[in-house]
């Protein structure tokens, strides 16, 4: 089947399917899910199971809150995903370096006790580094570098005057460091060596790791789906060092952040606080930090799914200090104007998903369209709605989109199902012909059977777990991103049941 879009035709891949699951979430004997043995042995369930799909969080270092969204720096990797197991392998630990590690949860990363153990270790691995002998190791550091150096550079020199400064955030730093002179800029490098090595070395062995699991993925023919938000965070390399390109006092402070206006959900509306673009800025540049963005994700994964894509088209603006997202203002994105200069520059048919919740205008339906990206359609949604929704699998016009039975937001979907009220239940039961038994491998079932050319689903739904398996709940600040599941859960006889299905609705 061939359909048309505004500008161009597409064909659509074939179908296949896949499971949403953030690396930190693997088992691990470290206390957090991490990038060694236990994600290969993912991949192999994944294969077995006939999954093609593994889409993740995104991999950036986490600021405030131990959130992937709220990141320091929009190209760098999460050291917390770095194995110490692999550190063993290449001598630059010992196994008494590993003691006294606070894991005594299986299915919980504890973060407050996780990252000054992981902090220590990673240290430890780089004084070990530092007197190597091992030339291949040091010859893939300088090539690692050289390839590296546009983003790497600021990022090192940010983190090590946030550590110099006991974390604060940059804009609390002292006007020199916050907007430093080239003059200061060399002198800090001279100051700070040794801390900007390390933080450049965390950064070699992070990426070290992940191409290298993301290559075992893609030989098992398993494709990696990642993800970024639309906006970075305030706190990050990325503001710090390109302040021109947002909208920001003589200061550094912002004076519009980023939100989403009231609607059915929330009464005040979401004020998110990251920093808006300034879109002349960009466009006068030729977007090239956003060109070097995608350039950098898309050389890590295989698909991007670009969260909140509506703001593009248009943003919702609110004026620094409001205390909620209601006094904000629509104001016009970019739209079309970036993505063609992207596609000058990486080429046309980009392997990017538009995350197109929430308020959708026919303008947003639009961009998305003209540029071939494939849309988001989440089952929890149709059943949420009293009448007809666009979710609800009869209702979907095209197999350009990815289904899901739930996201990294929703709860699960059998936590879901527990605390719905009994008219959306009924819609459930009747639309699916069950008894809501388990309602976790209907969703599934009923995802996989939709004309979605992508389908995913939370491991957590294959898994059956309700609401304590739960990744993100919007609005709240502790609790989140902590979810692990455990070392035996994913059997053989689940990778079959898993596959037949599959196989019955076409996707192999």
């Amino acid at each position: 089947m061939i359909f048309e879009t505004a500008q161009k035709t597409y064909e659509p891949p074939a179908r296949v399917s896949g499971i949403l699951l953030h690396p930190t979430s693997l088992p691990s004997p470290y206390g957090i899910g991490d990038l060694g043995n236990e994600a290969y042995k993912f991949v192999d369930f994944l294969e077995k199971a006939g999954q093609h799909l593994w889409q993740v969080l995104p991999l950036t270092p986490t600021g405030f809150g131990d959130s992937p969204y709220q990141s320091l720096s929009a190209f760098a990797g999460q050291p917390l995903l770095i194995s110490p197991g692999h550190l063993l392998e290449l001598g630059l630990l010992e196994p008494c370096d590993l003691e006294n590690c606070p894991c005594e949860n299986p299915v919980f990363t504890d973060y407050d006790s996780i990252i000054p153990w992981k902090t220590a270790v990673l240290k430890k691995a780089y004084e070990n580094y530092r007197h190597t002998s091992d030339k291949m190791l040091l010859e893939e550091y300088d090539s690692f570098y050289e390839n590296n150096q546009f983003w790497l550079d600021d990022y090192a020199l940010f983190m090590a005057c946030k550590e110099l400064h006991d974390g604060a955030g940059w804009t609390q730093w002292e006007p020199e460091y916050r907007n430093p002179t080239p003059e200061f800029r060399v002198k800090l490098k001279a100051d700070l060596k040794e801390k900007l090595y390390y933080f450049k070395f965390i950064q070699f062995i992070f990426f070290k790791e992940w191409y290298a699991l993301k290559e075992y993925a893609n030989k098992k023919n398993v494709k990696i789906i990642g993800d970024i938000p639309i906006f970075v965070s305030m706190d990050s390399a990325d503001v710090w060092a390109n302040q021109h390109l947002f909208q920001l006092d003589s200061k550094g402070f912002p004076t519009s952040v980023a939100g989403v206006p009231p609607d059915y959900f929330s009464e005040t509306g979401q004020l998110w606080g990251n920093p808006l673009y300034n879109w002349k800025a960009h466009k006068k540049d030729g977007y090239k930090w956003w060109i070097s963005r995608i350039r950098n994700q898309l050389d890590l994964l295989d698909y991007l799914r670009i969260d909140h894509f509506r703001g593009f088209e248009a943003y919702w603006a609110v004026p620094y200090g409001e205390t909620t997202a209601i006094n904000g203002k629509w104001r016009p994105g970019p739209k079309e104007d970036l993505f063609l200069a992207i596609e000058h520059a990486l080429g046309s048919n980009l392997p990017i998903i538009a995350e197109d919740l929430g308020i959708i205008t026919p303008e947003v339906e639009r961009l998305r369209n003209q540029f071939g990206f494939p849309g988001m359609k989440v089952l929890q949604f149709a059943f949420e709605a009293e009448n007809e929704s666009s979710f609800l699998p009869h209702q979907f016009t095209t197999t350009n989109c990815v289904c899901y039975t739930g996201t990294h937001d929703n709860d699960t979907t059998r936590g879901w199902y527990d605390s719905a009220n009994e008219r959306s239940r009924d819609k459930v039961r009747r639309y699916m012909n069950t008894d809501g038994g388990t309602v976790n491998m209907d969703f599934i079932r009923t995802c996989l059977g939709t004309i979605a050319a992508y389908a995913v689903f939370p491991l957590q739904d294959l898994l059956g777990i309700g609401t304590e398996g739960r990744m993100n709940t919007p609005g709240t600040a502790a609790g989140n991103w902590s979810w692990r599941y455990e070392k035996d859960s994913l059997t053989d006889k689940l990778a079959e049941t898993l596959l037949q299905i599959s196989r019955l609705y076409g996707r192999y």
